[in-house]
C-alpha cells in the first residue's frame, strides 16, 4: 500500500466520476460545440455570479491567460513572494507576458491592503507601471492558509482607486470555501478573474476553468489559443468536473481534519522544529537543525509514504480523497515511532 501524499493532485477518478465521463456528450469544442464543456463553464460562471468562465488543461494555464489579459508589456503585478505565479510557473509572467512581479513579504503567502499601497511603483517613466493584484488562497507555499476576507475587500479598494485589476489564484479556493463556510459568489463580486482547480481536491484527472468579468475574459479565448491549450472533444474531462463539483466538495472536510491529525502529531516530536498552523489539507514544516530533508523523507519512502521537499527546509505533506482512514492510521503510528 502506497501512500501518496506528495499533493492533492494524485488522485485518480473515482469510479462514479469514470462512468460520468465515459456518458459524456461530446463536440468539438474548437467549434464551441461540446455541450459539456458548455455545461461545465456556464455552471462555474453561474456559481460565481460573472458571465464567462472558460475550460483549460491546466491551472498554470489558467492563471498566465489572467495575467496576458490584464496587463500589457513592461507592467507589473503585486504579488506574495510564495506566489505560485512566481515560484512555480516557470517564469511564464516574463516569458508570456513580459511582465515582472513586485514581490510582497507576507505571512503564510498572504499580505495586506497597507503592504499593497506600499509596493504600488511611483507614477514615474523609469517604473514598472502596476496594473495588477494577484492573490492565492488557499497558499500552497503558505501551508494551505486562508485568506481574512476583510483584507481581501480592503485590497479590492485599493485595486479600484487605482485601476488595477485583481486575480484570484484560486486552485485550492474550494478548500478555502468548506474550511471558511464562504461561498463562490462571494469571490466573484470582489475579484475580475478567478482561475478554479478541478484537479487538486476534487479528485478530477485534468481542468482547470477561468471565470471573470466580460470585458476582460473578451480575448481569454484567443489567448487559451496562442499557448496551445485548445482542446476538441473536451467533454469527457469537462464531465469529471461536473461531476466532483455535485459530488466532492463537502467531503473536503474529512481531508482538512486528517490533515490536523497529522499536525498534532508532527508537533509532538522532538525531530520537528516548526509546523505552520493547519486550516486545510496542507501540512508544511520544517525539521530541526542537523536532520537532513533527506533522509527522512527516505525513512518514510522505505515505509511506503510519499511526501514532498518545498525547498528552504520545509517539507509538505497534503491530504487528499485517496487517502484513506486505513493509510492515515498508518502514517500516525510511522510518525510517531520515527522519534
Amino acid at each position: 500500500m502506497i501512500i501518496d501524499l506528495r499533493s492533492d493532485t494524485v488522485t485518480k477518478p473515482s469510479k462514479g466520476m469514470l462512468d460520468a465521463m465515459m456518458r459524456a456528450e461530446i463536440g468539438d469544442d474548437v467549434f464551441r460545440e461540446d455541450p459539456t464543456v458548455n455545461k461545465l463553464e456556464a455552471h462555474l460562471a453561474k456559481l460565481f455570479g460573472k458571465p464567462n468562465a472558460l475550460f483549460f488543461p491546466s491551472g498554470t494555464m489558467a492563471n498566465q491567460t489572467a495575467l496576458k489579459l490584464h496587463t500589457q508589456p513592461g507592467e507589473q503585478v503585486i504579488c506574495d513572494k510564495y506566489a505560485h505565479i512566481y515560484n512555480y510557473e516557470s517564469g511564464g509572467a516574463s516569458f508570456n507576458s513580459g511582465i515582472s512581479c513586485k514581490l510582497v513579504d507576507g505571512d503564510k503567502g498572504m499580505f495586506t491592503a497597507k503592504q499593497v499601497i506600499e509596493a504600488i511603483n511611483p507614477d514615474a517613466y523609469y517604473y514598472s507601471k502596476t496594473t495588477l493584484v494577484e492573490v492565492e488562497n488557499t497558499t500552497n507555499k503558505g501551508g494551505g492558509a486562508c485568506w481574512d476576507f476583510e483584507e481581501l475587500k480592503k485590497i479590492r479598494t485599493v485595486c479600484d482607486s487605482n485601476n488595477f485589476g485583481y486575480h484570484l489564484d484560486g486552485a485550492r479556493l474550494w478548500n478555502a470555501l468548506v474550511a471558511k463556510n464562504e461561498t463562490p459568489k462571494q469571490y466573484g463580486e470582489l475579484f475580475d478573474t478567478i482561475s478554479v482547480c478541478l484537479s487538486k481536491g476534487l479528485g478530477c484527472p485534468v481542468g482547470s476553468v477561468l471565470i471573470g468579468d466580460e470585458a476582460i475574459m473578451e480575448n481569454a479565448l484567443r489567448v487559451r489559443k496562442v499557448f496551445g491549450g485548445n482542446m476538441r472533444q473536451a467533454g469527457y474531462l469537462a464531465a469529471a468536473g461536473l461531476y466532483a463539483l455535485e459530488h466532492h466538495i463537502d467531503r473536503l472536510k474529512e481531508d482538512h481534519a486528517k490533515a490536523k491529525d497529522i499536525e498534532k502529531v508532527l508537533s509532538s516530536l522532538s525531530m520537528i522544529k516548526k509546523v505552520e498552523p493547519v486550516e486545510t489539507n496542507i501540512i508544511i514544516f520544517e525539521l530541526e537543525d542537523g536532520i537532513s530533508e533527506t533522509d527522512f523523507e527516505e525513512k518514510l519512502a522505505s515505509k511506503d509514504i510519499r511526501i514532498i521537499s518545498m525547498g528552504g527546509g520545509k517539507l509538505r505533506i497534503t491530504t487528499h480523497m485517496d487517502y484513506t482512514d486505513d493509510m492515515h492510521e498508518k502514517l500516525l503510528k510511522t510518525l510517531k515511532n520515527l522519534d
